[in-house]
């Protein structure tokens, strides 16, 4: 069922420009595109040199809010490429006159354009689609094309940290992480029972686990 477009959203984005990068995706190979280099000033746009987080697939932002809260000394950087997805993000986060957050309505494949390499101290995947079909595993955001985007903007010893509800594709980004040269730092597969302190649970985990089904988190360490 497709999305229906939220009232008077062009106009809503505009208003949200000051705390959104809206992708030029004129040119339409992602790889091209991608190639593009309109890197986004941190230091301009979150006036300081703090460290910076980056949430890929941000959906209606209770994630990166929750966390730009609880660690204000802390820049993040918020990735959706749904448009009618991120508008509620970025007016939610407006609304909470959060000053450390900051949003790139793209695909993941365009990020190269804007993320300078080497800029971003961890990477956050909170229930990315889990694309089950064997077909589209390339597509998955732990395929090895996509680790080697991370490790390109990951800083030295920058960390991925991963929660799904898939074991799947749980067990699929495990593998790939170690194919691709990523060091597993922590394994866990029941949330529930392992808690850790600071967890901001997201929209989609307060559902699961409400649900009954189990959360699988991993952290893992770039590539040296």
């Amino acid at each position: 069922m497709r999305m229906h477009r939220k009232d008077n959203l062009d106009a809503r984005l505009a208003a949200c420009a000051d705390i959104m990068t809206a992708a030029d995706l004129t040119e339409k190979n992602m790889k091209k595109a991608a190639e593009l280099k309109d890197y986004i000033n941190f230091a301009q746009v979150f006036k300081n040199d703090n460290s910076v987080h980056l949430e890929i697939g941000c959906g209606k932002g209770g994630f990166v809010t929750g966390m730009a809260k609880l660690h204000p000394n802390t820049n993040f950087i918020a990735v959706e490429k749904v448009s009618n997805v991120i508008i509620t993000a970025c007016e939610s986060a407006k609304a909470e006159g959060l000053k450390n957050v900051h949003f790139i309505n793209c695909p993941a494949e365009v990020l190269p354009r804007y993320i300078p390499e080497g800029s971003i101290e961890r990477i956050y995947l909170n229930f990315s689609d889990p694309l089950p079909k064997l077909g589209y595993a390339a597509q998955r955001l732990t395929a090895p094309r996509f680790l080697s985007l991370y490790k390109n903007i990951l800083k030295a010893g920058g960390e991925i940290w991963q929660k799904t509800d898939n074991e799947d594709f749980f067990d699929f980004s495990l593998e790939m992480y170690s194919q691709c040269g990523y060091s597993l730092l922590q394994v866990c597969r029941d949330l529930a029972a392992n808690p850790f302190e600071g967890n901001v649970v997201t929209e989609h985990e307060k559902k699961f686990m409400d649900e009954g089904r189990k959360i699988f988190r991993a952290v893992v360490r770039r590539p040296d």
